[in-house]
């Protein structure tokens, strides 16, 4: 379930990066990403409830409720996006926590089996989702430019969404 949503994700990034840049204007925008935000988050909830995937799940529903903010910013024409940017912040945390029990494999539970594979390319990929809502954050204070934000995300598209999700679907596994 995770690499289709993986890959629709990119549908928000993209145009966040290019409204970023000047390219594209606030209600648009914030339209997709409240698709990709609904998306994220009904996409959390079946990874929970149906795959039994409730560790992914959360890292999807945390990023899932930070695009709908994004989406309410834009679409209501907030000139402070400093509450975009604390949304940015717990995602953030969210991302790094997932990144260390993705290196780690997490606590070991019952039977010495772990929380989860240690994965090196999740790691990667969690530490990049949280490089990017820190810089939204960041953006968000005044204190990051919103151009390097834009070209950062699109480099992310390919590094942490486009990679990990097509290379799931067609090998059935991550690249490392």
């Amino acid at each position: 379930m995770a690499p289709p949503i993986v890959i629709a994700i990119s549908i928000m990034w993209i145009p966040v990066a290019l409204f970023f840049l000047g390219w594209g204007e606030p209600k648009g925008t914030g339209f997709a990403a409240g698709i990709t935000g609904l998306l994220t988050v009904i996409g959390a909830i079946l990874e929970a409830a149906v795959f039994k995937g409730p560790f992914l799940a959360g890292l999807l529903f945390v990023h899932g409720l930070f695009y709908l903010s994004v989406c309410y910013a834009l679409m209501a024409g907030l000139q402070d996006l400093r509450s975009v940017g604390n949304v940015a912040l717990t995602t953030c945390i969210v991302s790094f926590i997932y990144m260390v029990l993705f290196w780690t494999g997490g606590p070991v539970l019952e039977a010495g089996k772990r929380l989860v594979a240690p994965s090196s390319y999740l790691t990667l990929a969690c530490a990049g989702y949280g490089l990017l809502t820190l810089m939204v954050f960041l953006n968000a204070y005044g204190k990051f430019s919103g151009k390097v934000l834009a070209y950062s995300l699109i480099v992310w598209v390919v590094v942490g969404l486009w990679v990990p999700g097509f290379w799931l679907m067609s090998a059935g596994r991550l690249p490392f």
